[in-house]
């Protein structure tokens, strides 16, 4: 396999990959290359990865070289249509093209093979060429053309590929802070956002953020923080904003939110511990988006205690080191005994 992952974080995503039988044998800034343990079952026997650091895993590469942009172009092609042979192509298929970090202009030269190439496909499979998109499918496994160049004459090429969701967002002026970015990222993780007629508790809001995010988006949100909210979250007309300790806060009686929200400057086992576990064991939330910071703590030591904790909980948990996440990772998920109807 080939993972990428986000740069400076390749330590992180070798640790977690190696956990599931995966050795490093090669790598470079935000990518590595890995072997199968030796003694250890093959993914399929292991069950459907979900890795958190890792952004993209490449199945079975194979590594194509040329020392020209049209040299490269054709191996990927000929390799691609050896490939196809057979198969049917009726909707829109990815044909994705990323780069190592680092290297001056290997972008420029990523991009000039994928336009030869093509070329070189509208030549050979027409209808198959006119069917490929360059937009990144969201998550899980998928099977198309995926390109990822580790030098300028080298990249590495595969058919299916793990795609973790993890992707740039696009800001609003109006919100707070960047902490709205990995909100709204976290979402496509998910697979669901908050919606109108939807209640969200905000704990650790200011300066309002993802309580932002959630009322552009119809929802109304309950903003609970000691501090001041700002921006488009200030005076919002679906925010209501309490001045109270968010791990001391609780849902009255009979009242459960449809979302809960969670990203505070603190130690992570403690918020793990204090507030997401009693939330979900009690069932005041349906789904919920937690943001852990590791700092100085071990990553993969708190992502393993996360999900041992959280996973007998959930119906669905999936931890994510997202585009716009720094030292920290982000946990979204559905409680297994989620409710049904309306919220608080």
């Amino acid at each position: 396999m080939l993972a990428t992952c986000q740069d400076g974080y390749e330590e992180a995503a070798a640790r977690e990959l190696a956990a599931a039988g995966w050795a490093r044998a090669a790598g470079g800034r935000g990518w590595m290359s890995l072997a199968r343990a030796v003694g250890v079952a093959s993914s399929s026997e292991r069950g459907t990865p979900d890795w958190c650091f890792a952004h993209a895993v490449l199945q079975q590469p194979i590594e194509v070289e040329g020392g020209s942009v049209n040299a490269l172009a054709a191996g990927v092609a000929e390799g691609f249509l050896e490939s196809a042979r057979g198969e049917r192509f009726e909707s829109a298929w990815p044909l994705v093209v990323d780069t190592a970090v680092g290297l001056d202009g290997l972008g420029r030269r990523a991009s000039a093979v994928e336009s030869a190439l093509r070329e070189l496909l509208r030549k050979r499979m027409a209808r198959v060429a006119r069917l490929a998109t360059g937009d990144l499918p969201r998550c899980g496994t998928v099977r198309g053309l995926f390109l990822y160049f580790t030098d300028f004459g080298r990249v590495s090429v595969a058919r299916q590929a793990w795609l973790g969701g993890q992707r740039r967002m696009a800001d609003d002026p109006l919100a707070p802070s960047r902490s709205f970015l990995k909100v709204e990222e976290a979402y496509g993780v998910l697979g669901r956002a908050p919606a109108a007629g939807e209640t969200v508790v905000d704990l650790g809001a200011a300066p309002g953020g993802w309580s932002y995010s959630a009322a552009r988006l119809g929802a109304t949100v309950l903003a609970i923080d000691n501090g001041p909210l700002k921006g488009g979250a200030l005076g919002h007309a679906s925010i209501e904003h309490r001045r109270e300790d968010a791990f001391r806060f609780r849902p009255d009686a009979d009242v459960w939110y449809d979302w809960l929200f969670c990203d505070l400057v603190e130690d992570p086992h403690h918020v793990l511990r204090s507030i997401v576990e009693p939330w979900l064991r009690g069932g005041w939330c349906r789904r919920f988006v937690v943001n852990l910071k590791f700092g100085r703590a071990d990553a993969v030591g708190l992502l393993e205690e996360t999900r041992r904790r959280l996973a007998p909980l959930c119906r669905e948990l999936r931890a994510r080191h997202l585009f716009h996440d720094r030292e920290e990772f982000t946990v979204v998920g559905e409680i297994a005994d989620s409710r049904e109807g309306g919220g608080a």
